[in-house]
């Protein structure tokens, strides 16, 4: 009986330890516009931007663009370009739709349509990344994979209990 009890113990324990591993490096997809898609906005010049407010990005999140390949595409600036609606300081550029882009780093990052017209238009789109580590208010960064690396001291911490509780 004793036995059976620590083999459920060391198993409720691993699965506890995967669950947090899962959890920590999640990423989400999100699909830029929603079902309006990666276009010139008609009746609100300032979709993008309501459609990133009510949204928390973080490291490792991707963003599809969706738009038809030769009628529009995705490029990366600086905030200079972004604000100017020209693609001086070019960090990425994708020309063929749907446009699959990984957030890689913290801070504010910037997207537009380079075709004439579409950026001033409204075409355009800013986000702000945290680093996915929980609920860091705004403009408080906090050390690069301190989540991850707790998550990963935990996890060492709970094999360690599952392999004396077998032992």
């Amino acid at each position: 009986m004793a036995t059976e009890m620590r083999r459920a113990t060391v198993i409720l324990v691993l699965a506890s330890t995967l669950i947090q591993l899962q959890n920590t490096y999640a990423t989400t997809t999100y699909t830029v516009g929603d079902s309006f898609g990666w276009q010139i906005p008609t009746a609100n010049p300032n979709l993008y931007g309501d459609w990133a407010n009510n949204k928390t990005f973080v490291v490792g999140d991707v963003l599809v663009f969706n738009f038809t390949t030769g009628q529009h595409d995705v490029w990366e600036l600086t905030e200079p370009g972004y604000d100017a609606c020209t693609t001086s300081d070019t960090i990425l550029t994708v020309n063929k739709g749907p446009a699959r882009i990984t957030l890689p780093s913290t801070g504010e990052h910037y997207f537009i349509c380079a075709y004439l017209g579409h950026c001033s238009a409204g075409q355009k789109l800013k986000v702000d990344v945290r680093d996915g580590g929980g609920d860091t208010p705004a403009g408080v960064l906090s050390p690069p994979g301190a989540a991850s690396s707790l998550v990963a001291t935990m996890s060492l911490v709970s094999v360690f209990i599952a392999f004396a509780l077998l032992c």
